[in-house]
């Protein structure tokens, strides 16, 4: 009798100590996400695509979800910094980052990372491409075409310069390339962002850039810069009248830089789903089309799994073409 009321008891309080576990596992879900301030890490200073796309975003989505959007800019290492911090973070919702082609180049540019772009991050959706757009200094530069920039190139090896947002970035690597199949030597100039590139730029301390539109659109527009090509296969929506690189003679030339939403791995499925449902949402808003389309952003949007396959897709395509040409950073 003792034995059988010892094991009753026993039952007893493991079906207690279950119903407790269901209880605080259902506390635990993330139902209520999001209750506070989501913070949106961009790894880049402001003035960039990458910096517009997650303001403009950020807006909309935190107006449909009830909470604010605060952009955190973290620049530094080609997104490096940016992007090992959000690594750490809780995987709790309330850390994003918006990143692009440096997750798929950073790990054979550098060797070796903080952080792991596959493993360290649960994809969200991939949510644009801008295309790049290689610009001179319409008031210094002699350069009219293409061709004219790279026939002046070869006249003086390693004497022009073309800037980039930092090492690893999609700018920097559309000049690595552009150098490389068009046989020009220039050298490379680095900076932490977009912003600070195009200020010297228009300053006359550099001669060109690989530029995204978003940021070089307003300056071509007042005709401080002068737009040679677009790096996409196809013409941007924003530049109709600039030829693509492989038009203006460099065949076969793409580079198509794109833009995606990332969480620290591990971030609940639900809470997944739900800011992906709302930025897909924001990206079919009027208002919203019509400001990225202002700024040279063209949307695409995607679930978290297309994002996955895009990404591997793009890491193998990336470390296949930095090995064959050689690509280093400075």
């Amino acid at each position: 009798m003792n034995k059988r009321h010892f094991c009753t008891r026993i039952a007893a309080g493991l079906g207690v100590l279950a119903t407790a576990l269901v209880s605080a596992q259902a506390q635990a879900q993330p139902t209520d996400w999001p209750n506070k301030p989501v913070r949106w890490v961009v790894p880049f200073p402001p003035g960039g695509a990458m910096d517009a796309i997650a303001r403009i975003l950020g807006e909309r989505a935190g107006k449909a979800l009830g909470q604010t959007f605060v952009i955190e800019n973290r620049p530094g290492a080609g997104g490096n910094i940016g992007a090992a911090s959000v690594a750490k973070s809780p995987a709790d919702g309330y850390t994003i980052m918006i990143t692009s082609i440096g997750m798929a180049t950073n790990l054979p540019l550098y060797g070796k990372l903080a952080y792991d772009p596959a493993k360290d991050f649960a994809p969200v959706s991939l949510l644009a491409v801008v295309p790049n757009v290689l610009v001179v200094n319409a008031g210094q530069s002699k350069a009219r075409s293409v061709q004219d920039l790279i026939a002046a190139a070869r006249q003086s090896p390693g004497k022009l310069t073309y800037a980039s947002a930092g090492n690893g970035t999609s700018i920097h690597l559309a000049g690595e390339v552009f150098t490389s199949m068009a046989r020009a030597d220039l050298l490379h100039v680095p900076y932490k962002g977009s912003g600070p590139a195009v200020a010297d730029l228009l300053g006359g301390q550099v001669d060109s850039m690989f530029d995204s539109v978003t940021s070089a659109k307003p300056h071509i527009a007042s005709g401080k810069l002068r737009a040679l090509a677009v790096t996409t296969t196809k013409r941007s929506r924003a530049l109709p009248d600039v030829p693509t690189l492989a038009e203006a003679g460099v065949p076969g030339y793409d580079v198509s830089p794109w833009f995606a939403v990332f969480a620290p791995a591990g971030t609940p499925r639900p809470v997944i789903d739900k800011l992906n449902a709302a930025l897909l949402d924001a990206m079919k808003q009027p208002d919203v089309v019509a400001r990225l389309d202002a700024i040279g952003v063209e949307a695409v949007g995607s679930a978290p799994e297309a994002l996955a396959t895009h990404l591997a897709s793009e890491s193998a395509r990336w470390t296949k073409l930095i090995a064959e040409r050689g690509i280093q950073l400075d």
